[in-house]
């Protein structure tokens, strides 16, 4: 069987995003995203402490600080602060989004997530699903082994 020419894209933008994701300091989830248009990479980020912060993510007892910002509200940030537009855009990413960030996906305009792990709590996912966008789980081979 072969392969969709979209699927084969799909896969090497969530490899990217997850190459992306090993760039992060947090040391529980290092998280990678990728928002693509027009078959254009626009933006990319991944899980951390704002702008002039320490580079630490979670606290002593290894939890995760509140204002760690996660990898798509990065990328979608770094849009905004661009010409560019998230509006018809794919959100590659390689844990599916929470619900705080699922409100931003919609928002912003992007109207695909393609992720490769699932987040455990599901409200983010079922949040963009009613908003009418494109939901894809595709898990990379080398997680399934």
């Amino acid at each position: 069987m072969k392969e969709s020419k979209q699927l084969k894209y799909d896969k090497a933008y969530l490899r990217m995003a997850k190459e992306w994701g090993k760039l992060s300091y947090c040391k529980r989830k290092q998280v990678g995203a990728i928002i693509v248009k027009d078959r254009m990479i626009i933006s990319d980020g991944y899980n951390g402490t704002p702008t002039g912060f320490e580079n630490f993510c979670e606290d002593e007892e290894g939890y995760t600080k509140w204002y760690v910002l996660h990898a798509e509200a990065n990328a979608i940030l770094k849009v905004a602060a661009s010409t560019q537009s998230c509006e018809g855009a794919t959100l590659y990413i390689t844990l599916s989004p929470c619900r705080e960030c699922s409100k931003l996906i919609h928002q912003s305009g992007i109207k695909r997530v393609v992720y490769s792990t699932a987040y455990k709590d599901d409200s983010g996912l079922r949040f963009l699903e009613r908003a009418g966008v494109v939901i894809e789980h595709i898990p990379l081979v080398e997680e399934m082994v």
